[in-house]
């Protein structure tokens, strides 16, 4: 019996009057046949502990093994243009490395746009869609107005791709492995990003404007808008790290430094008193181009994708009100953050394994969806 760790949101069968619970799933290794699993699940204390069964002897396990929530999830596969593109991981990332070479900073702006398409309707390339006759796309919601980079980036991948494999790879594919190999060039984890993703052909500015979660919103919105999608608080914490590398304009966070005098609040964390005031001080500098001004969300290493920013929490140097959220007060996800202070490695498998189920949330598969030629249109 090997246990692995996992999340309980993965195991909805159970419940916490229950002792044990099982069911079977399809574990998937690199170049060799799906095989059945049998998951164990045992609740201790409300904490759900998973062991994997295999009902093989000629099977190693992949890097990466978790329960999926959707059947169309499960359908993606390692390798999945092996045969028919299998140069598109070097492509995607030679033109990633290029773009964060140019623009360190375009390594977060990848990151996010995955991010932001899959909090919308699933990981479908919709945020890439412009505005069309018969929707108003997402480009031009309140998250992503004026904020969302890397669009010709992505441009450029799927325009080299056509060029060697026309009509085959996918735009969220390429906004999935983009975001994976946008944080090995900056330094962190890679993982294997399953493919065989279609495109959408529409999308929904309204869907946008309610699923994503905003940067001044506080724990328990952010917790909602993890938990609509099946993401929990481990998924949110580590996702959230990803703001170890980027940068945010003062509109996003200089509301809440208004009739801020000293470094703790009625419903905030502390914040570091010199901190507090050189932000005051850069906003204040930036009312004249409407709160434009850039700063980094990590300051000590800002290009670099490690831990630091978790440090930065409990040293009250958060930048967003949404980062401030997860160590204000009784948090319940500070013990979380602690955790990866203390080890940076637990951050990086936790951080793997969430964008692995970040990026499987209902992806268009088979006959749903299509390979569009061009991101930015339907075909």
């Amino acid at each position: 019996m090997l246990e692995i760790a996992t999340h309980a949101s993965s195991t909805e069968q159970c419940s916490n009057s229950m002792h044990t619970c099982v069911y079977t799933k399809w574990l998937m290794e690199t170049g060799k046949v799906c095989v059945p699993v049998r998951i164990l699940a045992e609740v201790h204390d409300s904490e759900i502990l998973l062991s994997l069964e295999i009902k093989t002897n000629s099977i190693r396990l992949p890097k990466y093994a978790y329960p999926t929530d959707n059947g169309a999830a499960s359908s993606l596969q390692i390798d999945a243009y092996i045969h028919t593109c299998p140069d598109v991981e070097r492509i995607i990332y030679s033109k990633v490395e290029e773009a964060v070479m140019n623009d360190p900073r375009m390594a977060a702006s990848l990151l996010r746009l995955h991010f932001h398409d899959c909090f919308v309707n699933g990981c479908d390339a919709s945020v890439l869609l412009d505005d069309s006759n018969t929707f108003v796309g997402e480009k031009t919601a309140v998250p992503n107005l004026n904020s969302l980079r890397g669009f010709d980036v992505v441009d450029a991948i799927k325009c080299e791709l056509e060029s060697v494999c026309p009509e085959t790879v996918s735009c969220a594919d390429i906004l999935a492995t983009a975001a994976r190999d946008s944080v090995v060039v900056s330094g962190g984890p890679g993982w294997d990003v399953p493919m065989g993703r279609k495109d959408s052909l529409s999308a929904s500015k309204t869907d946008a404007n309610n699923n994503i979660p905003a940067p001044n919103s506080d724990l328990n919105t952010l917790i909602t808008k993890f938990q609509n999608v099946g993401l929990d608080y481990t998924d949110m914490v580590a996702l959230s790290g990803a703001h170890t590398i980027g940068q945010a304009r003062c509109s996003s966070f200089s509301s809440s430094l208004q009739g801020r005098s000293s470094s703790s609040s009625s419903d905030g964390p502390v914040l570091d008193l010199q901190f507090l005031a050189s932000l005051k001080q850069l906003c204040s500098n930036s009312e004249n181009d409407n709160n434009a001004t850039l700063t980094a969300l990590d300051l000590a290493t800002p290009a670099t994708f490690d831990n630091q920013y978790f440090i930065n929490l409990v040293s009250g140097e958060a930048l967003l009100p949404s980062d401030q959220a997860l160590v204000a007060g009784n948090s319940p996800t500070l013990e979380i953050v602690e955790s990866y202070v203390i080890d940076p490695l637990a951050f990086f498998e936790d951080f793997k394994r969430s964008m692995a189920r970040m990026g499987s949330l209902s992806p268009l598969t088979g006959e749903n969806g299509q390979i569009r030629r061009n991101c930015r249109v339907a075909n």
